[in-house]
């Protein structure tokens, strides 16, 4: 089986740099493209609005490429800053953590329900709204790695273009419901990471070594082991370790988190070069319904099973939200809240779906004529 991951790739995807020639003028719009998604960022962040290091840049190099500017996706620079991501999120991790586990349980069993309830919900309405086969709607519809979803669907006779950019639109949907969900209707501020903050002033030589150590081993033993997500649960998993034992209690620099993110948010902007206009609008306006289907599902669960989780309502609404484990993980991290929490919760998510997905769902799709 592939493992799930919750990696967006380009709808076209450029071929990779040579190693002896590169292309320098691929190399230069892989450049301007960064230079844009961080002046969106900026401009977000001045602006006070919510996770600007993050929509900032994915807005503005999406209206680029939509617009026609012949921009390249920095997908290079991925393995290299997911796993920085990973030893961030792993910093949040405490002595207490996995002494919750056992409390979250009822949490993670509806997962299952919930998943169950999301399809017969949203599949249904891309089949019916979007006119979708049953296979392509499918493996739009659930919130599950989008290369699992995409390659399962494709070989089952789906259409692979609607489903990545399904996916694609998906995570870009969420994080911009979440976020000014959040900020608007809720009142909290989901500011990001402010250039001035972060533990970089106070961190030791030993504890940089330490969480260099944590992303780059974790990256490559996340792989050995054919972890989901590998290049972000690897390094993950590793700088909680290292956090939880007391070996360090430092986290990444915030200049090199908010990096992380303006690459991350350039990318996910990129990720619809290449489509036609037509067909990217209809899939957003489809993934949009989807979407708000999903987000009104998960806020139901929240405010009905929130005390039997023993969480908030704001706690379960992100661990149930359908965004990227990385992606969400990240509006965790924004909104002080409990990221060990809500990252198991997409996990759990994704390894259910991509264990569902070739064998329910195509037997549903059998069932009924295709």
């Amino acid at each position: 089986m592939v493992p799930p991951t919750e990696r967006a790739e380009v709808v076209t995807l450029p071929q990779p740099l040579s190693p002896t020639r590169p292309d320098p003028k691929r190399l230069a719009l892989i450049v301007l493209t960064l230079c844009l998604g961080a002046a969106g960022g900026t401009g977000f962040y001045l602006a006070h609005l919510p996770l600007p290091w993050m929509l900032g840049p994915m807005l503005v190099i999406f209206t680029c490429v939509m617009a026609g500017a012949p921009l390249e996706a920095p997908n290079a620079l991925r393995p290299i800053v997911i796993p920085v991501i990973g030893v961030m999120l792993g910093s949040s991790f405490t002595p207490e953590t996995f002494h919750h586990l056992a409390r979250w349980g009822l949490s993670l069993a509806g997962l299952s329900i919930y998943l169950a309830m999301a399809a017969a919900l949203v599949v249904p309405f891309y089949i019916k709204v979007g006119r979708l086969d049953p296979i392509t709607a499918f493996f739009s519809a659930m919130p599950g790695g989008l290369n699992e979803m995409t390659v399962i669907g494709g070989a089952l006779g789906g259409d692979e273009k609607r489903i990545i950019l399904a996916h694609a639109g998906r995570i870009v949907v969420s994080i911009s419901i979440i976020a000014l969900w959040f900020r608007v209707i809720l009142g909290y501020e989901v500011r990001g990471v402010s250039l001035a903050s972060g533990p970089a002033t106070s961190m030791t030589a030993l504890s940089a070594l330490i969480l260099i150590g944590c992303a780059v081993l974790g990256a490559w033993i996340g792989g050995k082991l054919r972890l989901p997500a590998p290049g972000l649960l690897g390094p993950l998993l590793l700088s909680a370790a290292a956090h939880i034992s007391g070996l360090t209690h430092s986290s990444p620099p915030a200049l090199i988190i908010v990096a992380a993110q303006v690459i991350l948010g350039s990318s996910m902007g990129a990720r619809f070069k290449g489509a036609g206009g037509r067909l990217v609008a209809q899939t957003l306006l489809l993934t949009l319904g989807g979407t708000l289907l999903m987000m009104a599902l998960s806020l139901a669960v929240a405010m009905l099973f929130h005390t039997l989780f023993g969480q908030t309502v704001e706690q379960v609404l992100l661990a149930y939200a359908p965004g990227g484990l990385t992606e969400m993980s990240l509006v965790a991290l924004a909104m002080n809240a409990e990221v060990a929490y809500i990252s198991i919760h997409h996990l759990v998510r994704i390894v259910i779906i991509v264990a569902v997905a070739p064998t329910l769902l195509t037997k549903i799709a059998k069932r009924i004529g295709y």
